[in-house]
């Protein structure tokens, strides 16, 4: 169940991410959409030759959208302070790079489900929420993006799938992991992660 739920998750992060610019949360939500599904649906890129070219364009965009280190912060909470700098820097890194290569192919399986951005909640000290559904032939999926406004762009922090937070969901394995274990050793096991792949 949580890897499905991971892959869901990282599924909809991907598939919707928001743009650096700044803007009305919505209005940026949806424009990003069309990026996305641009390069989805650009027959240039359906061959297997083109595989990597679309997770490059993909990358790009998920690299504009995402605070990593807003993200990084929240999900590891009172165990960042016990990161030094360099390895803070390391753990952003690796990180990003576990979920990208655990869940980029997930990406590419899109079908034309509908999406229906319904909710735009502004919240105090510059944070939103903007409320969607996945709308497939049996059921609808509700996604929610947790933005917050960091130097005139909207980027998000957190992303919500049928009520579970993506950044709750990995905060719980780190702190068991945390628990016994050194930053260092948590560090060395994303790197076996990412070589993994």
């Amino acid at each position: 169940m949580k890897k499905q739920f991971a892959a869901l998750t990282i599924l909809m992060l991907f598939v919707f991410s928001i743009p650096v610019y700044a803007g009305v949360p919505m209005t940026t939500v949806e424009a990003t959409v069309n990026r996305v599904l641009n390069v989805l649906r650009d027959p240039k890129l359906k061959s297997p030759a083109a595989k990597e070219i679309k997770k490059e364009k993909l990358r790009v965009i998920y690299k504009d959208m995402f605070d990593e280190i807003e993200f990084s912060k929240r999900t590891l909470t009172r165990n960042w302070n016990k990161f030094s700098p360099a390895q803070r820097v390391e753990f952003v890194n690796l990180f990003e790079q576990v979920l990208e290569k655990s869940y980029m192919d997930k990406i590419l399986d899109y079908s034309n489900e509908k999406i229906d951005f319904y909710k735009e909640t502004m919240i105090p000290e510059g944070k939103a929420e903007i409320e969607s559904k996945i709308i497939t032939s049996s059921k609808e999926i509700p996604i929610f993006y947790r933005m917050i406004l960091k130097n005139g762009k909207w980027k998000v922090y957190d992303v919500v799938v049928e009520n579970v937070s993506l950044v709750q969901n990995y905060r719980t394995q780190f702190n068991d992991i945390l628990a016994n274990k050194t930053p260092e050793q948590l560090l060395e096991i994303l790197r076996k992660k990412v070589k993994e792949h």
